[in-house]
């Protein structure tokens, strides 16, 4: 007998956790690989009871995709590997469920419906990375899945794999390129009221006339949400100008704007202004639509200046907006929010990634917090629990949305009097940026961390004072340490400042964080935080600073070709 796995004419790429879902390069997503962790994280799902978000046989499982092309068709330029939603498909079916078909729509509106009804769901998504890679990402009938659930999880990846690798190939659903047998096939027939139900989450509870004197810009570009985002907004009283519609996939990371993609908005911008008139401001989401992208745009002349807030940002805004009680972020965001008046409604800051905002947000409730919501630095806006306002409820969705930010920030700047960029002027005077080095190799990321981080575990946060050194862990408690801990912090100081120079205006370093990466506190009041992506092979530099000049300086000098700061990083550990 030949198995599956003889019989396969490639090398297959396992796919693993990320931040948040499972991603990789499309020439390697095989839909048999989709489908072994799928059918897996299914299988796991059905062996949990109702209460920690179990689902059961027969029941309806719903999923959804962006536009990628990869996620319904086979790409002949990415070595005619996708449908990767017939695979998920597939594994729903074979894991004896109803699959349901919410089409193309964005990933915080599948899990709103699909939570609403109690079911579990999967995105087909790359979310905002490259167009050469893509994933999907799985929920439970609770919500997302949790870092606790991943090893389990993996567990059963494993045993499904053996055992279908050792199916006798004539047998096995796949043929020796890992598709599916019989070709391309169509899916099922889509349920046409997904994106009306989730238009209805946010018209039903903000004001109809909530944007009505707003005149806003929405770059569509290929945005999974980019029609219901319009949709919203009109509904909501504000006239609205569509631009930029891309039939290419356009990754957006709206964690790292770069220059020429705020020279794209600009001149969108500028036309809609020679022919429109005032604009108010720029909305737009990433790929599959749960991170937000918010420009105010300034009067200059004849037309209007773009200028672009972070996420971080974005999220102080929502927060106050809804009356927040804690409010839960990774050790990412911009530290304004220490200074601020949300500062005494902080919980203990996470790693980043959604599952870990998620799980903080579960411990604020926990503790009897009644008004919980958390946000990441890309912007994406968790509600951990129901929030009132206007004698209308707005549902707890803990899981990463773009639209509710969005609509929060311009009511509360109509509500105001204030435009957009009026509103984050009133926030602590604290600005960041942040850059990236794609196709950065993960073992390469992975020692340059090891290189500056210290060999004992519990120590997350050290604070310098001469050469006085203070350790915490992460629930910010202290830590003794042996003499040869002090000793090694001392001298990742002493060398992560020959990367980070006086000559490029670094001050003395007094404080280094570990929760997440590499984060570094300078005595001038610089942070520059080093951290790999968990999605994809990208070293991140994230900068906060006194202007946005500065700001944008360290970003600069952290990606900078051929010898910035993380060039010189990575050299050293070569």
């Amino acid at each position: 007998m030949s198995t599956l796995k003889d019989s396969l004419k490639y090398e297959p790429q396992p796919l693993r956790f990320g931040t948040s879902g499972r991603r990789g390069e499309v020439i390697h997503l095989t839909q048999l690989e989709i489908y072994i962790n799928a059918l897996a994280e299914l299988e796991y799902l059905q062996s949990l009871p109702p209460g920690d978000g179990g689902i059961r046989k027969g029941d309806e499982f719903f999923y959804a995709y962006d536009l990628r092309p990869s996620s319904t068709r086979f790409v002949p330029e990415q070595g005619n590997r996708g449908e990767l939603a017939q695979a998920i498909e597939q594994a729903i079916s074979d894991a004896g469920m109803k699959p349901v078909n919410l089409g193309q729509l964005p990933t915080p509106a599948l899990t709103y419906i699909a939570l609403k009804n109690g079911k579990g769901s999967m995105m087909i998504t790359g979310s905002h990375i490259p167009f050469e890679r893509n994933g999907y990402k799985t929920n439970s009938a609770a919500g997302e899945l949790l870092k606790k659930d991943e090893d389990p999880i993996q567990a059963r990846v494993e045993e499904l794999r053996a055992r279908l690798y050792s199916q006798d190939a004539a047998e096995s659903k796949f043929d020796s390129m890992g598709n599916l047998k019989g070709g391309s096939r169509p899916l099922s027939p889509e349920r046409k009221d997904a994106a009306e139900t989730y238009v209805r989450r946010y018209t039903d509870f903000f004001p109809t006339d909530a944007l009505s004197d707003l005149k806003l810009l929405v770059y569509q570009h290929s945005a999974v949400g980019r029609d219901i985002l319009v949709e919203i907004l009109r509904r909501l009283g504000a006239q609205v100008i569509p631009a930029g519609r891309s039939e290419v996939f356009v990754p957006i990371d709206t964690e790292a704007i770069d220059a020429e993609q705020l020279d794209t908005i600009q001149k969108l911008v500028d036309e809609a202004w020679a022919k429109h008139g005032r604009i108010d401001a720029v909305v737009s989401t990433d790929g599959d639509s749960d991170r937000p992208l918010i420009l105010g745009v300034d009067p200059e002349g004849n037309r209007g200046k773009v200028r672009f807030f972070g996420g971080d940002l974005v999220g102080m805004i929502v927060a106050e907006y809804l009356g927040a009680d804690a409010v839960v972020v990774p050790i990412s965001c911009n530290d304004a929010i220490d200074r601020g008046p949300l500062k005494d409604l902080l919980e203990p800051k996470t790693r980043i990634g959604s599952p870990y905002v998620i799980a903080g947000m579960n411990a604020a409730r926990a503790r009897g917090k009644r008004r919980v919501c958390g946000w990441e630095a890309n912007g994406g806006f968790l509600t951990g629990s129901d929030f009132q306002r206007g004698g209308q409820t707005l549902t707890a969705l803990p899981t990463r949305d773009a639209v509710l930010p969005i609509l929060a920030v311009l009511a509360y700047a109509e509500q105001e009097k204030l435009p957009v960029s009026g509103l984050f002027a009133r926030l602590p005077r604290r600005f960041s940026k942040a850059s990236l080095l794609r196709k950065f190799p993960r073992p390469t990321s992975k020692k340059i961390i090891e290189k500056f981080s210290p060999g004992d575990p519990r120590i997350a946060d050290v604070r310098y004072s001469g050469d006085q050194v203070t350790f915490t862990d992460a629930n910010a408690q202290s830590v003794n340490v042996a003499p040869e801990a002090v000793a090694q912090c001392l001298q990742i100081r002493t060398s992560l400042a020959g990367f980070l120079r006086p000559e490029e205006g670094f001050g003395e370093i007094t404080r280094i964080n570990y929760i997440d990466g590499v984060r570094i506190y300078f005595s001038t009041g610089d942070v520059a935080h080093v951290r790999p992506s968990g999605n994809a092979d990208e070293l991140r530099i994230y900068a906060v600073a006194d202007t946005q000049e500065r700001a944008n300086q360290i970003a600069a000098l952290g990606v900078a070709e051929p010898d910035g700061i993380l060039r010189r990083m990575e050299k050293a550990v070569s």
